[in-house]
């Protein structure tokens, strides 16, 4: 992965949007600003989760059971069940092209979300949209 570039307004983003000046330059310190190359293997159905990730740029090809589920582009997210129950990765996700991400582990992932009640609630009202989508899928 490459040096980081920090020129993300995390301002800007609507995971923080809500943040104060003071929970933004946490999170700053927090975060690690990365390039990855398309084709990068991002996360493995069913290995150990370790880190949170935010789509800055480029698109990623969500895959259950090998089969392709979504696609995600900037200003989606991917990561954070796995950091939040510690169960394996839900799907394989890999870089359809060079993407910027923001990446979380563990222990800052947790961090921020005792810092900040606000990252967690909007956390919690993104899950529940998700939940909420794969219900109306399964029985429609």
């Amino acid at each position: 992965m490459a040096t980081p570039t920090r020129d993300v307004d995390l301002g800007q983003i609507w995971l923080f949007s809500a943040c104060s000046g003071a929970q933004l330059r946490t999170i700053r310190r927090s975060v690690e600003e990365v390039q990855v190359p398309a084709g990068k293997v991002l996360c493995e159905e069913g290995a150990v989760g370790r880190e949170f990730f935010f789509i800055v740029d480029g698109t990623a090809t969500v895959r259950r059971g090998g089969r392709k589920a979504a696609t995600l582009g900037p200003g989606q997210y991917f990561g954070e069940l796995a950091l939040l129950d510690r169960k394996p990765r839900s799907a394989t996700i890999v870089a359809d092209t060079a993407m910027t991400l923001l990446v979380l582990d563990q222990r800052h992932f947790n961090g921020l979300l005792d810092a900040i009640p606000a990252l967690a609630h909007k956390l919690l009202v993104a899950m529940a949209g998700r939940l909420r989508e794969a219900d109306r899928r399964a029985f429609h």
